[in-house]
């Protein structure tokens, strides 16, 4: 597509755009405000507000403890089923559990104790810190040798896969990646990394965190064995949604959940005194739900059913290369730099953008130019492309306030500095 700076081609882009009335199902309370930080926290769904409100009122209000038998027992299995349809997986292979943190340590530590003969974690130094932090404990718990092994990207923006392909081996119990790279958006190739990971035979666990409901996933297709992701970013679950976790089918008899608890028992209600784990993957769960965040959950992800996977890619790597347009018309001669892959197939659907005075310019957008990104350290100014509702205007006109904060310098009376949430 031959793009142009001139508002009139957003305008048209938006006209067309067969995605469009999906925007109206979301709050848009600020009609200037540009939001592109959909990728740490989506929007509201309207329909989210009128879940709540009958579960409150209705459900919670009048039913009161007869609501776990008039649906809460089984939401987990229920919006578990409806995002499996988004990753390429069967209905009985995921399920809404915890944190993604707290479903990282489950499966890491499962995989590892499955294989005690094997000694090695393999991540790279692209992959969510906390992701890291959660191997750190798995090797301090475990009774076996265990060393985890960063390998270190050349570039801080792309994989690095021919690295990784020397370091697995057969020692390697598990090799543990973000699909999605958090801070680049460099997407790795799922079926290749995860076939390099089996050739030594080794399980795979794939963070999902900024890929579910941003790019198409296929998990049976790359016979993945164990995956983690977050609701609350392109699933628009809500700030804190549980997580979910995937295990695959012929994998959930063999791995232990090593946070063993009632509602992973086979019989909860029998109350016995020892433990009998669930016979499929409900063992991976542990406490009891928290019912009204689980709950709204579900109707982000029914919009993303109702879009599709595949219109919904078509329609984020059209605007990030859109984008990327505008950063190489106006931004680049400005000191910006691309920090995320240049070729759309291995690029996720946010883009960094960096910069010397990144924070600054981050803070100048936020209060004087109505546009929200976020800021990931040292330099990175990360625009989320949500295809549900953001807009192609969007796009142009963020671009446009961004060099206006740099024609005018309005960075500058802003310290460096940080604040709670970047």
């Amino acid at each position: 597509m031959i793009f142009t700076t001139d508002v009139n081609f957003a305008q048209e882009m938006d006209a067309q755009d067969e995605l469009a009335s999906f925007r109206h199902r979301f709050v848009i309370s600020e009609p200037n405000l540009i939001y592109l930080d959909g990728n740490s926290l989506g929007r509201l769904p309207h329909d989210s507000i009128t879940l709540a409100q009958e579960i409150v009122n209705e459900q919670w209000g009048n039913r009161l403890i007869r609501g776990w038998n008039e649906g809460w027992m089984g939401l987990q299995e229920q919006i578990g089923g409806k995002i499996a349809q988004l990753l390429g997986a069967a209905a009985d292979e995921v399920i809404i559990a915890d944190s993604t943190s707290t479903n990282l340590f489950k499966l890491a530590l499962a995989a590892v104790l499955a294989q005690p003969n094997r000694h090695k974690i393999v991540t790279d130094d692209l992959n969510f810190p906390s992701d890291l932090y959660i191997l750190q404990g798995v090797a301090r718990l475990v009774n076996q040798p265990l060393h985890i092994q960063v390998i270190p990207s050349s570039d801080g923006i792309h994989g690095p896969v021919e690295a990784l392909m020397q370091a697995i081996d057969e020692d390697t119990a598990l090799v543990t990646l973000s699909h999605t790279v958090f801070k680049s958006a460099y997407m790795y190739d799922l079926t290749a990394v995860t076939h390099l990971a089996h050739q030594s035979g080794a399980l795979m666990l794939w963070d999902l965190s900024h890929s579910a409901g941003s790019v198409p996933v296929d998990l049976h297709g790359a016979n993945v064995d164990l995956a983690v992701g977050c609701t609350y970013k392109y699933l628009n679950g809500g700030p804190g949604s549980p997580a979910f976790l995937y295990v695959r089918r012929d994998l959930q008899g063999k791995l232990g959940n090593p946070i063993t608890g009632w509602m992973g028992q086979q019989h909860m209600f029998d109350f016995a005194l020892s433990y009998e784990r669930d016979s499929g993957l409900r063992h991976f769960l542990t406490g009891t739900p928290p019912v009204l965040s689980t709950a709204t959950i579900e109707p982000g992800v029914d919009l993303l059913l109702a879009a599709g996977m595949a219109r919904l890619r078509a329609k984020s790597v059209q605007q990030t290369e859109y984008l990327i347009y505008l950063y190489e018309q106006w931004l680049a001669p400005l000191g910006f730099r691309l920090n995320s892959p240049r070729e759309a197939n291995r690029r996720g659907s946010h883009v960094s953008l960096g910069h010397d005075d990144g924070w600054r310019i981050d803070q100048a957008l936020i209060h004087d130019m109505e546009v929200i990104p976020d800021f990931r350290h040292p330099d990175n100014i990360r625009l989320g492309i949500a295809p549900l509702y953001t807009s192609y205007h969007d796009i142009y006109e963020a671009m446009r306030r961004l060099r206006l904060v740099m024609e005018r310098r309005l960075y500058e009376k802003y310290d460096e500095g940080s604040t709670a949430v970047t």
